[in-house]
């Protein structure tokens, strides 16, 4: 079965013909989640087993996790009872509150939703000084509702149980203007450090917000990404996009 599987991936991958060169990540498998951001790549398998990637081999990291982030905020994760951890010289240091799923690719600054949807933001000077049990870890509750939430340099993204998409401009101080709607539906979405959106609907296509820039943090519109079978999860960094089917394959592409 494994072998017909292997087959099928090649001729998946065989028959793209877009503007991106996909390739199977072989050493590891069933992934459920992955995160990429500042040249670092983190993600969890269906067992809920951390793994961050050094050179092209998959390391595992201590501790259970369901969700795993990286970025300018450090490494966070959370578990199957929602409980958030910062990873602190080689180790999990939990952190109090409860989060489904949180992001580190803001500023310097966390954010996550909860298991009601509600969205929570860290502040920076309390995200980097963050020790372990006794450090000040204010969470400041933020308007609406989301069920999964992202930032980059240009804002922050996050969709709702509608797959509804919305964008929010947020500071280190989580200062915010409120939610701003964007055209689309994805059931999740992620943003790299410089800054590019990318995204997965409820069919398992893989879409770009094209038109990203400072001045224009919305962009100007969606681009489908072809993919040869339905995907999950997707996440951007340093020119790799890595990109999770349905099925349990991983795989890394490039422009």
């Amino acid at each position: 079965m494994r072998a017909t599987a292997a087959v099928l991936l090649v001729l998946c991958l065989l028959t793209l013909s877009h503007a991106w060169d996909c390739q199977p990540v072989v050493d590891i498998k069933n992934l459920m989640q992955i995160d990429a951001g500042l040249g670092q790549v983190v993600a969890t398998n269906t067992s809920q087993f951390p793994y961050y990637l050094v050179g092209d081999k998959w390391i595992s990291l201590p501790g259970s996790l369901k969700h795993i982030t990286v970025g300018p905020a450090g490494i966070w994760g959370v578990n199957k009872a929602d409980s958030i951890y910062k990873y602190v010289a080689g180790n999990w240091v939990q952190a109090a509150g409860l989060l489904k799923q949180l992001d580190a690719g803001g500023d310097q600054f966390v954010v996550g939703a909860n298991m009601n949807d509600t969205p929570y933001c860290l502040t920076s000077s309390a995200t980097v000084g963050y020790k372990g049990p006794g450090s000040p870890i204010p969470w400041t509750g933020l308007p609406g509702a989301v069920k999964y939430y992202s930032c980059g340099p240009f804002g922050c993204w996050a969709v709702n149980k509608n797959d509804d998409i919305y964008l929010m401009s947020l500071n280190q101080d989580c200062q915010n203007n409120g939610w701003s709607r964007i055209d689309g539906k994805l059931s999740m979405i992620e943003v790299a450090t410089d800054g590019s959106v990318f995204g997965v609907n409820s069919a398992g296509q893989v879409y770009t917000r094209d038109g990203i820039t400072a001045s224009k943090p919305q962009g100007t519109g969606w681009s489908n990404i072809p993919m040869c079978m339905q995907m999950k999860h997707v996440t951007y960094d340093l020119g790799r996009l890595w990109v999770i089917s349905k099925s349990g394959f991983t795989m890394v592409c490039t422009h």
